[in-house]
């Protein structure tokens, strides 16, 4: 099934909007600024945020200026996240494409980032609304929050569940939420309909993850990152967590730890891969998924009654759990 086709079917002219309006955000007539910036244009992806964002305006009212220009503001405000992220973790490529840092190096990523910020806080406030404004900035404190709570979890010895959840609803699911969340400012709908949305997005944010953080668990070119990539950078998702809190095995403990203290080997990581796939953490997570989807679910079948926008918005949930990249 060609899911990304059906969620844009409904939002076919206003993501071709958006998408011209984002690139025009992202031009430049400075040669280094205008590299980079064409170098960030050029992964584009699904948008699978904007969709999400043009989807949930439609149910509630008409796309308008203000939607176009929140997305993108939300759009580049996370763009210029990422940009930063990778420097922050030295990473030399994302999803497959060379980061900006490797291109470049981590002074123009840096400023580059910066730039984009700012780009996003000029469209945002270009919506004229207040609240908008309001809600893109407690994001980028929230992503900024998320960031370095991972960064201390790694150092912190407990090995959490709960923590996960904490990290990865700051870090990812508030990006999501936010775009629900906007979407819905942005056609002025009523404050019950805002939080119902906002918890929808922030369940397929979700799912989103850790779907994301079992890919890491299996090899694959298309996806852009190597077997064990989380736990060779410190970090342990849902199945390994899941896996050595319900062992009794003090080797595959002391493993887990040394993920933490950074001094794992690549062997190592490969016998927590296998221990993790083999001792029920691929379907812990994958039940965990399951549960966000029922709450998302709720939803789409409560609030969303313009049919073409209710089987765009399933597609969407449907493709955030089954997806494979």
């Amino acid at each position: 099934m060609d899911y990304i086709k059906q969620i844009r079917q409904p939002i076919t002219t206003e993501l071709d909007d958006f998408i011209c309006m984002f690139n025009s955000t992202l031009s430049h007539a400075n040669g280094l600024l205008s590299q980079a910036l064409e170098h960030i244009k050029n992964r584009g992806g699904k948008r699978m945020r904007p969709m999400l964002i043009l989807l949930i305006a439609k149910n509630f009212g008409d796309v308008t200026d203000v939607t176009l220009r929140s997305a993108i503001g939300l759009e580049l405000l996370h763009t210029a996240s990422l940009v930063h992220d990778d420097v922050v973790d030295e990473s030399s490529q994302r999803r497959g494409q060379a980061s900006v840092n490797a291109t470049y190096d981590n002074k123009v990523a840096v400023l580059v980032g910066d730039y984009i910020l700012s780009t996003a806080l000029l469209n945002v406030a270009m919506t004229g609304s207040k609240d908008i404004v309001a809600y893109l900035a407690r994001l980028g404190q929230t992503l900024s929050n998320g960031e370095i709570l991972q960064l201390t979890n790694i150092s912190n010895q407990v090995i959490s569940e709960q923590v996960y959840y904490d990290v990865i609803r700051q870090k990812t699911a508030a990006l999501f939420e936010a775009c629900a969340g906007i979407g819905t400012l942005s056609v002025g709908a009523s404050p019950e309909v805002v939080e119902e949305a906002k918890r929808f997005g922030s369940n397929i944010g979700m799912i989103f993850q850790i779907r994301d953080d079992i890919f890491d668990y299996y090899e694959s070119t298309e996806i852009g990152k190597p077997t064990g990539n989380d736990m060779a950078e410190g970090k342990l998702t849902l199945p390994v967590i899941y896996a050595v809190k319900n062992s009794d095995d003090p080797v595959i403990r002391q493993l887990a730890y040394k993920v933490k203290d950074q001094t794992v080997t690549p062997d190592e990581i490969a016998t927590l891969v296998a221990y993790a796939k083999e001792h029920g953490g691929i379907e812990y997570a994958v039940s965990r998924m399951r549960e966000f989807y029922a709450q998302a679910q709720e939803f789409i079948d409560k609030y969303v009654e313009k049919q073409d926008v209710r089987q765009a918005l399933q597609a969407y949930l449907d493709f955030m759990i089954e997806r494979n990249l």
